[in-house]
């Protein structure tokens, strides 16, 4: 029997002036552990007057973690940060309360041809934290665990995984983690997971119980201590996952929370321009006035 759960694959969204892979929340799997929102980004072209340039929007509720395999974005938040992320970096802001921030193309790229590349996700904080003081964390590639384990290079970006400690200040149990190879290879990885586990195919291919799996499929396993597969040649994966909330979440637009309260007041507060601004920017998104709400099932 197959230890395969849910098979999701992406789709695409328009979030503006880029299209994007939206893999969760999905109809049927809303959130794997505390991850409730994936986002695949390119990879893109743009040319030298294309840029990425999302204004300043809110948050609540959540961490946002970006995670780059080409390309540059300039952060810039209500907290004052200004934080440029590069390939192999991670940026880690955690909404909490609320928290503003914009993204846009680096003002030394503006003018160039460039790459833009990576992943957006969504962890929800737990209940007790929702409304905890916003804080922002940026790691560089030299600070994320680095290790080789029979043939397959691991890159742990976020969380705990057997005894490693990711340096970004996540606040449940979770891990999201980088595995790539050059040879085929046997992954016997599940002994080491716990909660809920995702497994995103970025490159290459897996062959799990005699079907292969290709790029931008996103695979949710029944028992995350089940899981082993081959990982063909050449081949980039992530795994993502932990414990379960034990509470399920409400979303509206870019606000997280575990009561429809918090929802209403982030929108109405955003609407009246009550949230903090992001020095030196002057434009915003609007609230958008129809927007799914996806409200946790019975």
């Amino acid at each position: 029997m197959s230890n395969i759960n849910l098979i999701i694959e992406e789709r695409p969204r328009d979030i503006g002036n880029f299209m994007v892979g939206r893999l969760l929340p999905f109809k049927d799997k809303r959130m794997v552990g505390p991850f409730i929102f994936i986002d695949h980004m390119g990879p893109a072209a743009l040319k030298a007057e294309e840029n990425l340039d999302i204004a300043p929007h809110p948050h609540i509720g959540l961490s946002t973690l970006t995670y780059l395999f080409e390309g540059n974005i300039m952060h810039k938040d209500s907290l004052g940060t200004e934080m440029e992320i590069k390939p192999g970096q991670v940026n880690w802001m955690t909404a909490g309360k609320g928290i503003t921030h914009s993204e846009r193309a680096p003002e030394y790229l503006r003018h160039t041809n460039k790459m833009l590349h990576g992943l957006q996700i969504w962890v929800a904080l737990p209940k007790e934290l929702e409304q905890m003081e916003p804080s922002f964390y940026h790691a560089d590639v030299e600070d994320l665990p680095q290790w080789e384990q029979d043939g397959v290079s691991y890159r742990l970006i976020a969380g705990s995984f057997m005894d490693h400690k990711s340096p970004v200040p996540v606040f449940s149990p979770l891990y999201f983690l980088e595995l790539k190879n050059t040879t085929k290879q046997t992954v016997k990885i599940g002994k080491d997971l716990y909660g809920e586990a995702g497994l995103y195919i970025l490159e290459g291919s897996i062959e799990n119980e005699g079907t292969t799996f290709g790029p931008k499929e996103l695979l949710v396993a029944k028992d995350s201590q089940l899981c082993e597969f081959t990982m063909n040649e050449n081949t980039s994966i992530y795994f993502f996952g932990g414990d379960a909330l034990p509470e399920p979440r409400f979303i509206y637009w870019n606000f997280v929370a575990s009561d429809q309260a918090l929802i209403d007041q982030a929108k109405q507060n955003w609407k009246d321009q009550r949230f903090p601004q992001v020095p030196g920017e002057t434009e915003f998104i609007p609230l958008p006035e129809e927007h799914i709400n996806l409200k946790p099932r019975a």
